[in-house]
């Protein structure tokens, strides 16, 4: 580990022996991995969050000739601009704005073309608090499961895990980027075996990774096989760096983009990452 990475505690460097046995490739490929062969994949839960909707149902109260009283309509209208009030986050329904942790500050957005599509587009956000509008920092294009997303994905699918997950951990073959505030696991054990799903090679794609915090333990490094929701899930869905090709399930990246990203990202922001189809 470099100095940027915690204390390994509770992941002994037995894990990182292990791990170096068979590391478990999520990113898009059929790379597989000896210790734990369903640590690849996670669900498409890239979420996506429209503009809030604005309230009120048209049908006003008495006031006027069969009009609404102006007090109503007034009410009505502050109500509605409240509600309707852009978020900055584009494609994105107000039931996955919700879901989004109003003491999350930093977000990773990830958008795919449609809902079986592998390509999207990944843009980095932040705001000052939950009452401010989100600010773009970049983005990039992306590349996530060869099949699409999904809500409830399975392994082997190849789909990304759709919805709102928190950002903890991250790792990588090389060191940290200057800047990195995340706990950071500098492993040789972080290098995929195989090929991707189109035959691409997949050389240098775990050189920078950030855990997506689905189906895995928090505060342990990325390369923890820990599925606490069982293997059927499977796991180890990380952003990384993107290798020219769809994913069994993370979300590939340029390395500029990663090395943004967590040059960017600090644990006290609380970050999240938003990720599924347009609209979602």
């Amino acid at each position: 580990m470099s100095k940027h990475s915690r204390p390994r505690s509770r992941t002994p460097r037995s894990l990182a022996v292990a791990a170096t046995l068979g590391l478990v490739v999520c990113s898009a490929g059929w790379a597989y991995a000896v210790h734990d062969r369903g640590d690849r994949e996670r669900r498409a839960e890239a979420a996506l969050d429209a503009h809030a909707r604005a309230g009120g149902d048209g049908k006003g109260g008495k006031g006027g000739k069969g009009g609404t009283g102006a007090k109503d309509r007034a009410d009505r209208a502050a109500r509605g601009a409240e509600r309707g009030a852009p978020s900055g986050l584009p494609d994105v329904s107000a039931a996955t704005l919700a879901r989004i942790p109003a003491d999350a500050r930093q977000l990773v957005l990830v958008t795919g073309r449609s809902k079986d599509s592998s390509e999207g587009t990944a843009a980095l956000y932040t705001r000052a608090d939950a009452a401010a509008r989100w600010s773009a920092l970049g983005s990039w294009p992306a590349r996530n499961g060869a099949k699409g997303w999904s809500t409830e994905r399975t392994y082997g699918d190849l789909t990304s895990p759709q919805g709102v997950f928190s950002l903890t951990d991250a790792g990588g073959l090389l060191p940290a980027p200057p800047g990195t505030r995340l706990p950071y696991d500098k492993d040789r054990s972080f290098v995929p075996s195989g090929r991707g799903v189109n035959g691409e090679s997949l050389a240098g794609s775990f050189d920078y990774v950030v855990a997506v915090d689905f189906n895995r333990e928090r505060g342990v490094s990325p390369l923890d096989p820990t599925k606490p929701e069982g293997e059927k899930k499977g796991g180890n869905i990380w952003l990384h760096v993107d290798h020219d090709g769809p994913s069994q399930g993370c979300v590939g990246i340029p390395e500029a983009g990663m090395r943004k990203v967590l040059e960017t990202l600090d644990p006290a922001a609380k970050p999240v990452i938003v990720m599924g189809p347009a609209g979602f």
